[in-house]
Parts: structure tokens; C-alpha cells; sequence
């Protein structure tokens, strides 16, 4: 599979995937599902013209500053100038996953560039005045792109906005970049045909609209691009994936860029990574050679000394803020059924180091000796037991595990440092024993009292679907990302989706 094989991709079964290959977009309908670039881009630049024009102008007028009208005209333009410039009104940018840190350091950026633009333009004003008037700009920003992310997963779920994808490369790497693109619908993406190299079998249910010589070097091999843009025009794709491999040379890569180029169609390049976050990657050149650095998560340094600040300041404030709602649980423990209050267990964190993790009792006292006889009834595939209807679960405990006010113990165990208020959920060690070596990489971070698995529907997951959740987590973590978790877990514990 080449370099898709090298970088330990998963081929993995999903109906949501399976359902995104099977409506995509017929060549009679295409117009609908065109992303809609052009009013989200007004509409971006509308926002951001607003939000910075309105503020400064009446705030700088309220204060009586020189000028008013062409300060907010200044600043208008060096926030627009700047967001052009770093390309935040084009597509990609609007599906972005990260909205708050690009849109900070463009905010940075423009109170440089404005500062520049008034001691040119000779306008006076107070500095305390124009960044007071420069906030609302900021938080109007960062909520434009969380609405407009939103928006597109939204419509590209229902198979709009999509942007059609015609895909060349050898049988076993277009094989595994389908199932990878199958098991998301978030993405803008949809495949409507394929152009294999070689005569190798293909297990995906596309259509192969041809095929490609095996050997570079032979005659047929220069026809790759005339091949290659007669089916695009055929199935009216947007975009030419191609994926490298022992058959696809950098030579032939390179004279396909340039016919498809020259014919007018996009080309987008796999280089065969899986689940690697932009701000990891970054491009350099040597010899003529594109060469990609992946850039290892963060371990140590400030951002990760701001996750330990958060954790403990973070804990001690929520167990401060919440001591009457521990007293309200542990009441209603004690008086709807017999045994203690709190109960723990020993759980795997990082590292493999064992710890006791508490939390409010919401089962039986017996619940741990009936676990033998229930592991025929466990609803969850893969090293986890769970089970929907547990009946070893008090009606207290049932409610509270529907909020999550089970898990507030924890917040001990994040003050004592043996988690974290974000990370993986933190395992059993009769489940770390059936652990592989990529599931171990899990236990490589602190585990956390929330997660990605926690905000992205908990129980309702399956293995597979947690296990990536966390490596994800692992890899590409960041503090902003962490921050976005916090924020989530607030609406997964009002929903309660797959809390039992």
C-alpha cells in the first residue's frame, strides 16, 4: 500500500462512511452542491468590515479622539488586509478546525500594521482607546469562523457543498485513502471515480474510469495526463487527488501536475499521513525537493506548563464552586441506598502508572463481584464493558451518570496530579492487559475527567472510533485545543449522549 501502508493506516467499516460514498452528488445535480464560496466570503468580509468600523468609529467618537471617520477606515482595512493576506477568506480556511488562535494572531498582526498606518497617516489616538475599540473585532471573528465551521458540516452531512473528487494512484493506497475519507462526513470531499495504476484489483465500490500504465517509462505512461483529464471532465470533478507510490513517481507526478494545470483542474497531493493537525506540519525545500516536517506534539515548554496551571487552579476553583452540589450527591447517595459515598478503583495513567480514581457511587455495593456474570451482556466492542441498562446502577447513580456529577471526585485526583482536566479516559488494567501497542499509546499523556471521547458521544462510540479519538488527542495536542474540549464538555453533559 505503499506510503499509506508505512504510516499505519487503519481501513475501518463505518455506515456514516458508507452512506457519504453512496449519495455522492449525480452529474445532472451538481449545481447544489458546489460550496458556496461566494456569500460566505461576502459574508466573512461584511462581518469583519463591521466589526471593526462600527466599534472604533463610535467609541473614538464617543471619546472625542482626532479623527474618527478615517481611524475605523484605517482599521478596517489593516484587519481585512491582513485576514487576505494570510488567505483566512478562502475555503480552507473556512473549514478549519482551529478558530480562536488564527484569529488572535491576526488580531496581533493588525495592531502592528494599524500602528504603522496611523504614525504614516499622522493620526492621533489613544492606544488605550483603539485596542479597547479592536475587541469586539476579535471575539466577533473567532465566532464567525465557529458558525461558518458549523454550518458547513452541517450541509456537507446532507451531502451539499461537497466538492467532487477524481483520485489517482495504485489499487492498495486509493483503497485506503477511500476508507479513510468514508469514515468522516465533515469533510468537503466526495469521491466520484478513480484512475488506478497498474492492473492490481481494488476492493472499493467506486468506479475506476481507467487505468494507468504500471511503468513510468513506457509509451502509455505519457498519456497519464490526457487519461487523467478526459474522466475528470467525464464525472465534472472539481479536484484531482493523487497519491504517490512505487508506480507514481515524482517524475510522473510532476508531468501529471502540469497537464492537469494546464487543462484547468486543481490538483491536491496525499502524502500518506493520517490524523496529522496542520500546525504540526510545515514545508521547507532542499535540492529541489519539497521536504515536510512533522513537528512532534507538545511534552514540555510554556504551553504545557498552561495545562499544568489550568489543571490545578482549574480543579481547586470548581471543587470550591461546586462543594454545595457534592453535598446535595452525597446526601442522596446515602439516603436512597446502603453502602458509601464515594468509590474507587485502580485505573492505568500515564505512563502505566496505576492510581485510585474516585467517584460518587452509583451502583450497588456488590456491583463489583456481579461484574463475572454480566461480560456476556457487555453493549461495547473492544477492551471496554459497558451496558446501557446496567442493573447493577442505582436510580440516583443512573441520574447521575446522565450528568456526569459521578465523575466530580476526579477533580481530587487532577489536584493530587494523577490526571488531567483534558485527556483520554483513563482505563482499567484487565483492559490495558488487551491492549496492542498503537492502544498503549493512549496511556503516553495524563488520562483526563473529559476528552475528546467524552464531547464526541462517550458510550455510543465504538472501539476503533475512542482508540482514534485519543490518538488523536495524543498527537496533536495543543492548549487551544484543550480550552476547546473544556467548552465542549459543557454541552455533552446538559445533552447527556451516551451517559449510562
Amino acid at each position: 500500500m505503499g506510503l499509506f501502508e508505512a504510516a499505519g493506516a487503519r481501513v475501518i467499516d463505518s455506515p456514516a462512511g458508507t452512506a457519504r460514498l453512496d449519495r455522492a452528488p449525480e452529474r445532472e445535480d451538481t449545481s447544489r452542491h458546489r460550496p458556496a464560496e461566494g456569500w460566505l466570503r461576502q459574508l466573512a468580509l461584511a462581518v469583519d468590515a463591521a466589526g471593526v468600523l462600527l466599534p472604533v468609529g463610535l467609541l473614538c467618537a464617543v471619546t472625542q479622539q482626532p479623527r474618527p471617520l478615517l481611524t475605523s477606515v484605517l482599521a478596517g482595512a489593516a484587519w481585512l488586509a491582513v485576514g487576505a493576506s494570510k488567505n483566512r477568506y478562502s475555503r480552507e480556511a473556512a473549514a478549519g478546525d482551529d478558530a480562536a488562535l488564527p484569529v488572535l494572531r491576526d488580531w496581533l498582526t493588525m495592531l502592528g500594521v494599524l500602528a504603522v498606518v496611523c504614525v504614516a497617516a499622522r493620526v492621533e489616538v489613544s492606544l488605550k482607546v483603539c485596542v479597547l475599540a479592536l475587541v469586539p473585532c476579535l471575539a466577533l471573528g473567532v465566532a464567525r469562523r465557529r458558525l461558518v465551521r458549523r454550518y458547513l458540516v452541517a450541509v456537507r452531512r446532507r451531502a451539499q457543498a461537497l466538492r467532487r473528487v477524481l483520485i489517482v494512484g495504485e489499487a492498495g493506497t486509493v483503497d485506503v485513502v477511500l476508507a479513510e475519507l468514508a469514515h468522516r462526513t465533515d469533510h468537503e470531499y466526495v469521491v466520484v471515480g478513480s484512475c488506478l495504476v497498474g492492473e492490481e484489483p481494488t476492493d472499493s465500490a467506486v468506479a475506476v474510469r481507467a487505468r494507468l500504465a504500471s511503468d513510468g517509462n513506457l509509451p502509455e505512461a505519457a498519456l497519464d495526463g490526457e487519461t487523467v483529464l478526459r474522466c475528470a471532465a467525464d464525472l465534472d470533478a472539481d479536484l484531482v487527488f493523487v497519491a504517490p507510490g512505487r508506480q507514481l513517481s515524482a517524475a510522473r507526478v510532476r508531468r501529471l501536475a502540469w497537464a492537469l494545470h494546464d487543462g484547468g483542474r486543481n490538483l491536491a497531493i496525499l502524502p500518506g499521513l493520517i490524523d496529522v493537525s496542520q500546525h504540526r506540519v510545515r514545508l521547507a525545500k532542499a535540492a529541489g525537493l519539497t521536504v515536510m516536517h512533522i513537528d512532534p506534539a507538545a511534552r514540555r515548554g510554556v504551553p504545557v506548563m498552561l495545562k499544568q496551571i489550568t489543571d490545578w487552579l482549574g480543579a481547586l476553583l470548581l471543587l470550591v464552586l461546586l462543594s454545595p452540589v457534592f453535598a446535595v450527591v452525597a446526601a442522596a447517595i446515602r439516603l436512597s441506598s446502603a453502602g458509601p459515598v464515594f468509590y474507587w478503583q485502580i485505573r492505568v495513567g500515564q505512563d502505566l502508572r496505576p492510581f485510585r480514581m474516585w467517584k460518587f457511587r452509583t451502583m450497588v455495593v456488590t456491583a463489583d463481584r456481579m461484574r463475572a456474570a454480566l461480560d456476556s451482556s457487555n453493549e461495547h466492542d473492544g477492551a471496554m464493558f459497558k451496558i446501557r441498562r446496567d442493573p447493577r446502577v442505582t436510580p440516583v447513580g443512573r441520574l447521575l451518570r446522565r450528568f456526569s456529577l459521578d465523575e466530580l471526585p476526579q477533580l481530587f485526583n487532577v489536584l493530587a496530579g494523577h490526571m488531567s482536566l483534558v485527556g483520554p479516559r483513563p482505563p482499567l488494567p484487565e483492559e490495558v492487559e488487551r491492549y496492542d501497542g498503537t492502544e498503549l499509546r493512549r496511556l503516553s499523556v495524563k488520562p483526563g475527567l473529559t476528552g475528546l471521547w467524552q464531547v464526541s458521544g462517550r458510550s455510543d462510540l465504538s472501539w476503533d472510533e475512542t482508540v482514534a479519538l485519543d490518538l488523536s488527542y495524543v498527537d496533536n495536542w495543543s492548549y487551544t485545543r484543550d480550552i476547546g474540549v473544556l467548552v465542549r464538555t459543557v454541552r455533552a453533559v446538559v445533552d447527556g449522549r451516551g451517559a449510562y
